[in-house]
This record gives C-alpha cells, sequence and structure tokens, in this order.
C-alpha cells in the first residue's frame, strides 16, 4: 500500500531564514523567533486564494459575453476565439516560469507585481476600442496571470504543514473550480445589468478595484518566501515549452474558426518535433547539474505523476464543458446572459460544498473519494444529456438545475484532492515550480478542452443542429470521465 504524504516543516531547519519578512511588513510577526519559518494567517491565506481567483475566474468569464463583444466590436468567429484563446495560451505558456521567478525574487514580490499587471492589464481590456486591442490586452492579462497564480500554491506550500496545509489545499481546490463557473455567472449578471452602459466591459472593468484591495491586503498579510537555493532561468528550456504550448493550442482554438489555414497544419506538425525537444534538453540539463525549468526527476514523483495523469482529462472535460455549455444556451435556448451564468450556479455551490468535504472524506476513504468523486460527475453527465435530450427546446434554468448540482458535488471531490496529491510530496525547494507546472497542466487542458470539445460542438452544428450538437459534446465529456474513472485506480490509496 503506497501512502502519499504530506513534508512537514523541520522546526530546526526552518525553510529559509531569510525567506521572512521583517516584523513590521506581517502582522504578528514579531511574536514568532528570530529565523523561524514564516506563517500565512487565515486573513493571508484568504487574499492568495482571492488572488488565485481573479485569473482563474477571468478564463470563463469572457464566455457569456462572448455574442456581446461580436455586436460591439464587429469581432467575427475567429476574432472572438482569439480572445479566448490568447489569453489562455499566454497563461499556460509562462506559469511555469513564473513560478520559477517566485522562487528566485521572491513569491510576495512576484504576487504584488502580478496583482498590479492583472488589474492594468484589465482595465485596457476594458476600455479597448476594437476587437485587435482587445485581444492584445487579453494575451497581456494572460501573462500577468501567469506571474500572479504560481505565488499562491508555492506559499501555502512554504507556509503551512500538516492539517494545516491539507485544508488549505483543499481551499485552492475549491476556488479553483468554483472560480470557473462563478465565472460565467458573474460576467452573465454584469453583460446583463450594463453598469452605467458598460456592457460587456464591466466583465474586465470589474477586477480593477478587486485588484487594488488585494494588492493592498497581500502588501499586510502575505510573508515572503523564496527557494534557498534560487536558480537561473532556463531559457531554453522557457522558450522550447512556449513553443511546445503554442504549436499545440494555437492551432487547435484558432483553426477551425479561421477556415484550417495551412499555418494551423504546419504547428500542428511542428508540435510532437518541439515537445521531443523540450524533453531531451530538460533531461540533459538536469544530468549536467543545471536546473531545468520542468525538472524530469520531478515529474518521476508517484504523487505528481499519477495526479497530473488525471488533471489532463479532468481540466479538458471541465473547460470544454463550460465552454460548450455558456454557447449552447444562449444560441440554441436563447438563454439571456444572466440565465446562461445562472444555470451554473447549482454546480458552484455543491462544488464548493464538496471540496470543503474533501479533507475528512480523504482522511477516512483515501483515493476512493477521486473514484467516487468521478463516478458521480458521470451520473451528473447523464443526468444533464437525459434533461437536454427529452426537454429540448423547453429547458428551463430549474430543469438543468438537478443534473449541475450532481456534476457539482463530483467535480468537487476529484479536483481539490488531485492538487493534494501532488503538491503532497514536493520538496519545499521545489514548492514554487512544482505548482507552475500543476498549474500550467491544468491550465493547458482547459485550453484543450475549449480547443476540442468546443470545435466537435461547432463542427457539428451545420449538420445537427444545436441539440444534437451538445449531446454529442456531452457523451464525448462522459467518455472522458469513464477514462479518468480508470486512471483514479492508479493514485496512491492513501493520502495524507
Amino acid at each position: 500500500m503506497s501512502e502519499t504524504r504530506v513534508p512537514t516543516a523541520d522546526p530546526t531547519t526552518p525553510y529559509e531564514a531569510a525567506t521572512t519578512t521583517s516584523a513590521a511588513s506581517v502582522p504578528g510577526a514579531s511574536a514568532r523567533p528570530a529565523g523561524a519559518s514564516p506563517v500565512l494567517t487565515p486573513l493571508g491565506l484568504l487574499t492568495v486564494l482571492l488572488g488565485a481567483a481573479l485569473p482563474m475566474i477571468d478564463f470563463f468569464i469572457v464566455n457569456v459575453a462572448l455574442p456581446t463583444i461580436d455586436r460591439d466590436l464587429h469581432a467575427g468567429p475567429a476574432m472572438l476565439e482569439m480572445v479566448v484563446a490568447g489569453y489562455g495560451v499566454a497563461y499556460a505558456t509562462l506559469l511555469v516560469l513564473g513560478g520559477r521567478l517566485g522562487d528566485m525574487v521572491g513569491r510576495r514580490r512576484l504576487f504584488l507585481w502580478g496583482l498590479a499587471a492583472f488589474g492594468v492589464t484589465s482595465l485596457a481590456c476594458g476600455l479597448a476600442p476594437d476587437a485587435w486591442t482587445l485581444v492584445i490586452a487579453r494575451v497581456a492579462q494572460g501573462a500577468a496571470s501567469a506571474l500572479l497564480l504560481p505565488q499562491v500554491l508555492a506559499t501555502i506550500q512554504a507556509t503551512t504543514t500538516g492539517k494545516r496545509r491539507a485544508k488549505a489545499v483543499s481551499l485552492y481546490g475549491g476556488t479553483a473550480g468554483v472560480s470557473s463557473a462563478v465565472g460565467q455567472v458573474l460576467g452573465g449578471l454584469l453583460v446583463s445589468v450594463n453598469l452605467a452602459g458598460t456592457g460587456w466591459r464591466a466583465v474586465f472593468l470589474v477586477n480593477v478595484p478587486i485588484a487594488v484591495a488585494a494588492w493592498l491586503l497581500a502588501a499586510r498579510t502575505v510573508p515572503e518566501t523564496r527557494s534557498p537555493h534560487p536558480t537561473r532561468v532556463d531559457g531554453p528550456g522557457t522558450a522550447l515549452l512556449a513553443a511546445t504550448l503554442i504549436t499545440l493550442l494555437l492551432p487547435l482554438t484558432e483553426g477551425r474558426a479561421a477556415g484550417w489555414p495551412l499555418w494551423s497544419w504546419l504547428l500542428l506538425a511542428v508540435f510532437p518535433f518541439v515537445a521531443a525537444a523540450f524533453a531531451v534538453v530538460e533531461r540533459r540539463a538536469e544530468r549536467a547539474g543545471r536546473t531545468p525549468l520542468v525538472p524530469p526527476s520531478l515529474l518521476r514523483i508517484p504523487s505528481v505523476h499519477s495526479g497530473l495523469s488525471m488533471i489532463v482529462p479532468f481540466s479538458v472535460g471541465f473547460g470544454g464543458f463550460m465552454f460548450v455549455v455558456a454557447v449552447a444556451l444562449q444560441t440554441g435556448l436563447h438563454y439571456g446572459p444572466f440565465a446562461a451564468g445562472l444555470s451554473l450556479a447549482p454546480l458552484c455551490a455543491t462544488f464548493f460544498i464538496a471540496s470543503l468535504a474533501g479533507p475528512r472524506l480523504v482522511a477516512r476513504f483515501g483515493r476512493r473519494v477521486v473514484v467516487t468523486g468521478s463516478l458521480i460527475q458521470g451520473v451528473g453527465l447523464v443526468a444533464l444529456t437525459l434533461t437536454v435530450g427529452a426537454g429540448w427546446p423547453d429547458v428551463s434554468v430549474a430543469s438543468l438545475a438537478p443534473s449541475m448540482a450532481v456534476l457539482g458535488i463530483g467535480q468537487g471531490m476529484v479536483l481539490p484532492v488531485l492538487l493534494r496529491i501532488v503538491l503532497s510530496e514536493l520538496p519545499a525547494t521545489q514548492a514554487g515550480v512544482g505548482g507552475g507546472v500543476m498549474v500550467t497542466t491544468q491550465q493547458s487542458g482547459l485550453a484543450l478542452g475549449v480547443a476540442t470539445l468546443g470545435t466537435l460542438f461547432l463542427s457539428l452544428l451545420p449538420s445537427l443542429g444545436i441539440r444534437d450538437a451538445l449531446l454529442a459534446a456531452l457523451l464525448a465529456q462522459l467518455a472522458i470521465v469513464l477514462f479518468t474513472t480508470t486512471l483514479a485506480l492508479r493514485l496512491p490509496r492513501t493520502v495524507r
């Protein structure tokens, strides 16, 4: 029986003597002995989770605003997909680099820089006068998110131990899942309310005051941590990882809308060679004693390998589901933005409740929580498929609620536990890069889900119609869920 153990800090060898901020900068710091490991207070944890929610929400918040953006900016299908894909590709490409930079220069510092950049780029998105400006601002917003998000998990890893860490990671997992659904609910509400005539622009402008408030809180409550042995940025590895993700994600997200031009097929053809080159360069760098961007030894840790292997298909299904549902409800059932977002509210609520129950369930049942959660998610998808198939075109928000609630329970039992498993055996010195790798895997999966299930749905529309195209996408996700259920059997039996 294998075990996944959460590493605890050795009180005689604190994680990092040089990581703590001055007593004046962290409330309560003066009560700790000099050189003690930094401690994340409840308010500090709330602050970093707020910072984590912002980029996650913005990955999805734009989905329900796309029709209004199209009408206002005359964007067209290809440009609209660039608004989604530009953020996702920049975000996923730079996440590991963001984690490495946090290890080097300080996670609190990068968290503050990321918050400031996210606020500025959100303002640029909200004020964009045309579609191309919006796309460029979204790419910049994705880059800012990549600076911000990896610092959250790394800070939790470096400042918590034992049960506090398990609870913090579960809360992070709950935040990750709920934020995705909340993004579409909040986006629909903001577009419908049309604050001061801002329309779709409000989905970006709302980030500015939130980022300012989070920045002020972080400056007071988040302790500084960094790797005790920071290494230089892996230039070749960074370039090859970026090329790997771009050659895969860009043609898949843009190819269909652009009519599958030659460049999309060329990029897909180049992808396996660039990916292989990245693996070779990283392996050689580690053998030579250097620290690669993604250390191959990190991926050989059993908990990391098994957890990431399941996060990929889970995220593909989740990302594709959120995109397809947003489009289908608005174009097929003619829901307004608010109704389309509101239909996901039961999923948000049950996801968060299930994620809070996760630590107690895992302590008692181990990996069976993930297996059970995956099966419950499958039941929710079957129920949703039957609801759509039998009720179309008179499917109300209320009729969707039961299946959405079941889906949320299943997903809330899976994702937070997977994140906890991946992080559980990471050494403290690799907290930043490990968190970056995990979040990159998750975000790449979300973007890939939008690209694959979204392309499947949109490609079937002309021949099958919206209802049958939606059913095909839901059945494809059900197949993915069944696959993840089998992968769950490879996870460590117990999670501590």
